[in-house]
């Protein structure tokens, strides 16, 4: 039985692992990039068409929200054959600026049609228990060992950056 314990132990602390880099994504690009995005449909025409996405059918919305993830495969396949013909630079560079605009995208599709994609009874299941996911997840992510000892180091690390800031800016006044 130990030996179980300490294997589920470990599983459990790279499923954290996992779980937190996902959250970090969620939260430090989905979010913001949705914003940004938002901030883009002040343009008139853009405005316009969210208008427009906001008054459409459930079906419609749903097509919507799925089209920019189909539309980023041939985008992403092109990369990976840039990234096998020897040019992986530019490879990558496709494949993060792929990935960027179709999570600000998606993000902002999504804003717009959730409340037409609630209608559908296994969608609102899927992100109602999606949402209790990540607070479970995100509360022992939060209360781990490693992330307690994080929030720490950073602690002391922001304490040692003011007080070496406050000797700089001594040492310029003197």
């Amino acid at each position: 039985m130990p030996f179980l314990k300490l294997l589920w132990q470990c599983l459990r602390s790279a499923l954290l692992v996992l779980a937190a880099i996902v959250l970090f994504i969620e939260e430090w690009g989905w979010k913001p990039l949705a914003a940004w995005a938002g901030r883009m449909a002040s343009w008139p025409p853009l405005a316009w068409v969210e208008a427009r996405i906001r008054r459409a059918s459930p079906r419609v919305a749903l097509a919507l929200f799925l089209v920019p993830g189909i539309a980023l495969i041939p985008i992403k396949l092109l990369a990976l054959w840039l990234i096998g013909e020897g040019h992986v630079w530019l490879g990558v560079s496709v494949i993060l600026a792929a990935k960027l605009l179709g999570t600000a995208l998606v993000g902002r599709l999504f804003v717009l049609v959730e409340p037409q994609l609630m209608r559908f009874a296994r969608f609102a299941r899927a992100l109602a228990w999606w949402r209790i996911t990540k607070a479970r997840v995100t509360a022992a992510v939060w209360n781990s060992p490693a992330s307690r000892s994080l929030r720490s180091a950073l602690r002391k690390g922001r304490r040692r950056l003011k007080r070496a800031w406050r000797k700089v800016r001594r040492r310029l006044r003197s």
